[in-house]
């Protein structure tokens, strides 16, 4: 592995220690496009699920390369929907952290499975997002116009971890930064 690849890992791994930038929701909203747009950018769970989410996508191949993040941002939508509407989901910040963990075993170990079952699971995931991203929307703001800016950033990342996983680099390089994600997650679930 190269030294920018191990720079990679190192600042994604202190990244995840430091509580200011993991904290999931830190209050940047408001009411535009543009605040929905950087939603998803403002906690390190969100990036590292939906980064990770294109990332494994990449690495089962074929369709599943639009069929996962397709289904992460539907379900997103639907999860945002529920929030927004104070439908009950328990456990969301659980829910969230545990995808961060799941996502990031499943690219550090290169699990297979068909895409329909690999589309339901991030879906499920999804919906733990999605309704985050809903429920602290703002009263005032226009849900489209705010929902459409969180969706179009998931697409970016999920773009951005295809784009990654695309590259096939060294298979050590994913594990540690498979297991990386799935360490903050582990710190999300206790800082929840």
């Amino acid at each position: 592995m190269n030294k920018s690849s191990w720079n990679f890992v190192i600042a994604l791994v202190l990244a995840g220690l430091a509580p200011s930038i993991a904290e999931a929701h830190p209050g940047l909203h408001a009411n535009g496009f543009g605040d929905g747009f950087a939603h998803p950018f403002t906690g390190l769970d969100h990036l590292c699920a939906m980064v990770a989410v294109g990332y494994w996508a990449a690495s089962l191949g074929g369709a599943a390369r639009w069929i996962a993040p397709a289904a992460f941002v539907s379900l997103m939508a639907v999860g945002a929907l529920l929030g927004l509407n104070a439908v009950a989901l328990p456990m969301v910040e659980y829910g969230i952290a545990a995808s961060v963990v799941a996502l990031g075993l499943l690219v550090a170990f290169n699990v297979r499975m068909p895409v329909p079952a690999a589309a339901a699971l991030v879906g499920g995931f999804a919906l733990f997002h999605g309704y985050a991203h809903g429920s602290e929307m703002p009263v005032s703001s226009n849900a489209l116009v705010y929902g459409g800016g969180f969706l179009l950033a998931t697409v970016v990342l999920h773009v951005i971890g295809l784009t990654l996983g695309s590259l096939r680099v060294n298979p050590v390089f994913t594990r540690l930064a498979g297991g990386a994600i799935a360490l903050s997650g582990c710190y999300f679930a206790f800082a929840a």
